[in-house]
This record gives structure tokens, C-alpha cells and sequence, in this order.
């Protein structure tokens, strides 16, 4: 009896600054290598939809899903029309809306189209009215960020519909996640924290669990400040900070925090310990690296989307040689 194989996904956000062509290329391997999903992100460099309609022709056989978009960007009648694209272009396959509160950052400073202070409602709406626009019937809708009269989505869909994914770090969104949505992406956490993701979701709801990993068959100790660096950036945001603590790496996000308001960015990167790194930056080689994305499934993750690091001397080498770790 052979043991049935994880349904891997995988992310090409890790190469989107690298050039659309190559986040392309990278999808089309991960489709000949049986990965089921690829999914892209957005913040600077490349544009989900148009990246992942791309992808859809050059890689025919792969799931295409946005790991996530920050829906401040997009009203929900548009992210419904977008989703319904992708999906009239790949009617036999699973087309998933990964959706996300964002950051202060990303969504307020980057694009200027604000934030927002009551992240959970907006996004339970944000989610509700997405689901009635996909609908095909005719939506008129009055709530406290979003009001539409008389919206019909003008593309006509058959039974597959795009399956909305919200991204959760913490109780109170993952728990909504688990009731509204039909999965629950988490991101930026070790396999040992998984566990207590899935109860939460389940105190919601039955969504179901995807997750990031970030891997790399690769020189881990050449590559760990640059894991360091890339752990800076998440770590200045609340959500990840707390979800960074509640990890294990309570000490390290202290030291970390308090090193960043004092402006000394070389003690804060000092701060983030070798285990933050090597639980939530996987790097090494193959036999590690495969075991160690494994661990999320056994862990409670129903699909583990590999996000390739592209951490090597030739870049899209380290890429090819990590998704053929899990292939």
C-alpha cells in the first residue's frame, strides 16, 4: 500500500521581483513536476491577475490562486470579475481568491488607499459580498464599507466556481477565516505552531488549511542574513510580530522591537535568533528540506504551498532545485 502524496502548491511570490518571464517559467516546471496550485502575490512587483492569466496558458494543468491580494486594492465586485476571468480561462481547474487584510505598509503607505481600523469586520464583509457577486445574481448591497446597487457579474460561470481563501495570523481572524471562508491561508510560521492555528480555525468553521512554507535547497549558513533581512521586514508589522512570539521567539521579538525603535537596524537583524530562522526559513539540503515541508502536513495543514527562496549563486537554479525536492 503506498502512501497517498501531499498535494503541494506552490508560490512564485519569492521571484516576482525577478521578472514576470520568470515566475512563468517557474510555474510551467512546477506544472510538469505535479504540483496542483500556483499562487502569486502582490505588493510591488508584478500584478496578480494578468501574472496568473499568463500562467494559465503556459502552465495548463496547475491550480492558480492570488496568495494574496490586499482587498483594500480592489472593490468586491471587481476581485469577483477578476476571479470569474481566471476561472472562464481555466473552467477545469481550481481558481482560488486569496484575500488579506495586508499591512499599514503595503496597502496605506505603498498605494495610499488606506487600512483601516476594524480589520475582522472588513473583512467579513469584504468576503460576504465578494460571495454574492460570484454568484451571477443580481447584488445590491448596504454595509459599512461597501455599498452596491444592482451589480451583476456579466460572465457566466458553470458549477466551478473560484474558492475565496482569506489569509489569518491570529485567533479572532482565523476564526472568521474558518467560518466565511473556503480556506484559511497561513504564512510565516514554523510547523510547531500549526496545531494551534488548525484549533482555532476549527472553533469557526471547516475551512480548508493552506499554508507557505518558505524553503530553499541551498547553503543555509551563507544564506541566513539575508533570511534575517526578510524576517525584518514581516517582524515591524503587529500581526506577524505577535504571531512571531507566540512561536517561541518571545525574546527575539523583544530584543528586535526595541532595537527598531532606536533606529539600530543591525542590532535588530542581530536580534532574530538562529532558531526563528531555521523554523521559518527553511534552508539546507533536499532530505531536509523535504522533511521539513512535510512536517506542516502532518501538522494539521491540508495543502503546504512551497515558497521557493531564491537564495543561491544562480537563482533560478536554487528555484528548479527546491521544487524538485518535493516532486
Amino acid at each position: 500500500m503506498t502512501t497517498p502524496r501531499i498535494p503541494y502548491g506552490m508560490s512564485v511570490a519569492g521571484v516576482q521581483t525577478l521578472g514576470a518571464p520568470m515566475s512563468v517559467d517557474v510555474a510551467r516546471e512546477a506544472d510538469s513536476l505535479g504540483y496542483q496550485s500556483v499562487w502569486a502575490a502582490e505588493a510591488n512587483a508584478a500584478e496578480a491577475f494578468s501574472l496568473l492569466g499568463a500562467i494559465s496558458t503556459a502552465a495548463p494543468g496547475i491550480g492558480l490562486g492570488t496568495g494574496v491580494i490586499a482587498l483594500q486594492l480592489r472593490t468586491p465586485p471587481l476581485a469577483a470579475m477578476a476571479a470569474a476571468t481566471l476561472q472562464q480561462l481555466a473552467p477545469e481547474r481550481d481558481v482560488y481568491l486569496g484575500v488579506g487584510i495586508s499591512s499599514p505598509a503595503v496597502a496605506g503607505q505603498w498605494h495610499g488607499a488606506g487600512y483601516g481600523d476594524r480589520p475582522i469586520a472588513q473583512v467579513r464583509e469584504y468576503v460576504a459580498l465578494v460571495r454574492e457577486c460570484l454568484s451571477g445574481e443580481q447584488v445590491t448591497f448596504e454595509g459599512d464599507f461597501y455599498q452596491v446597487n444592482r451589480f451583476r457579474l456579466g460572465l457566466r460561470l458553470d458549477e466551478r466556481k473560484p474558492k475565496i481563501v482569506v489569509a489569518a495570523l491570529n485567533e479572532q481572524m482565523l476564526r472568521l477565516a474558518g467560518a466565511i471562508a473556503d480556506g484559511v491561508l497561513l504564512n510565516y510560521l514554523p510547523a510547531s505552531v500549526v496545531p494551534w492555528c488548525v484549533e482555532q480555525i476549527r472553533k469557526g468553521g471547516d475551512a480548508k488549511i493552506y499554508a507557505f512554507v518558505h524553503a530553499a535547497v541551498t547553503d543555509r549558513d551563507r544564506y541566513a542574513d539575508l533570511a534575517r533581512k526578510d524576517l525584518l521586514n514581516y517582524a515591524v508589522v503587529d500581526a506577524y510580530a505577535n504571531q512571531f512570539a507566540r512561536a517561541g521567539y518571545a525574546d527575539d521579538v523583544e530584543s528586535f522591537r526595541a532595537h527598531w525603535k532606536a533606529r539600530d537596524r543591525d542590532s535588530a537583524l542581530a536580534a532574530i535568533g538562529d532558531r526563528w530562522v531555521d523554523e521559518v526559513q527553511i534552508m539546507g539540503d533536499a532530505t531536509h528540506v523535504r522533511a521539513a515541508v512535510s512536517a506542516y502536513a502532518d501538522a494539521g495543514v491540508d495543502v503546504p504551498i512551497l515558497f521557493a527562496l531564491p537564495w543561491g549563486e544562480d537563482r533560478r537554479a536554487t528555484v528548479s532545485a527546491t521544487l524538485r525536492a518535493l516532486a
